[in-house]
């Protein structure tokens, strides 16, 4: 009988095979990574000035007042519905998309009746769209 405790034998991991799977994977997401730029888009800011770029009796006027709702040309609309907006708007203008639309907005409007007015004349092809701002001088 062989009574004598065993020796524990070292149990070893192979890294070698894990190292080359990983430089594997290295190589080939640096192959299959592409490095085209991505598609830019190109905007052109405005410019701020004192002087009004267009003359105010030329410009369709949109207020947009702090309860969301809409004046076209000074007459208030019976809704808020953007389908109402573009009729009073196409009321106005008639077939002339180059007169310039000014869009006035209560300081507490939501911003999104004021992006929904930029949205209708947009898709009825205005392609001159001004935001009055109101310069105060801070003292």
């Amino acid at each position: 009988m062989n009574l004598r405790p065993r020796r524990p034998t070292e149990t070893r991991i192979n890294l070698t095979s894990l190292i080359d799977v990983v430089l594997l994977l290295i190589i080939f997401f640096m192959v299959s990574t592409s490095f085209i730029d991505e598609a830019e888009l190109s905007i052109n800011l405005p410019e701020a000035s004192l002087a009004p770029s267009v003359s105010q009796s030329d410009a369709l006027e949109v207020l947009v007042t702090a309860n969301g709702g809409y004046h076209v040309g000074g007459l208030e609309l019976v809704n808020t519905r953007p389908e109402t907006l573009e009729r009073a708007l196409a009321q106005l203008a008639g077939a002339d998309r180059e007169r310039p639309v000014t869009i006035r907005a209560d300081a507490r409007a939501a911003h999104q009746d004021v992006v929904t007015v930029m949205d209708v004349a947009g898709r009825m092809g205005f392609v001159h769209i001004n935001i009055i701002t109101i310069n105060r001088d801070r003292g």
